[in-house]
């Protein structure tokens, strides 16, 4: 059996996901990043996108927003503003989102707009993402 870490993750709506792993990967501002037992303690922002989760020799995936993370010799705890399973997007949303979000990227937008309308995409891109790679 593989070595494991407690992962804890958490939004202000709920406790999404708790126990015991072999892995984590999730996606950084500098990129996509791995941790396993025995990773250095660190504290590491969390960007728009999936998260792979293994679990018992299997994965699972899910959509984080943007959130902080915390390594500690002990467990990892994921804070972010949101986290769904494929099962619980509405995929029909999420395009919606994506169309609104490229139309309004179109337009000339104050500065703060643009930053939105980038968030917004990229949000709508990632559940997009986790329900199509877990059909």
């Amino acid at each position: 059996m593989a070595s494991t870490f407690f992962l804890e993750i958490a939004t202000p709506n709920r406790k999404f996901f708790s126990g015991e792993v072999e892995m984590v990967v999730l996606k950084t501002p500098e990129g996509f990043m791995g941790i396993l037992k025995d990773h250095a303690p660190m504290v590491v922002a969390v960007d728009i996108g999936p998260i792979r989760i293994e679990q018992n020799g299997k994965q699972i995936e899910a959509f984080l927003s943007e959130g902080f993370m915390e390594i500690t010799k002990e467990k990892t705890i994921i804070l972010c503003d949101t986290a769904e399973w494929p099962d619980e997007i509405d995929a029909n949303r999420a395009e919606a989102a994506r169309e609104r979000a490229q139309e309004r990227l179109q337009r000339k937008l104050s500065q703060i707009e643009y930053i939105r309308s980038r968030a917004a995409l990229a949000r709508a891109m990632a559940r997009l993402k986790v329900t199509k790679s877990n059909k």
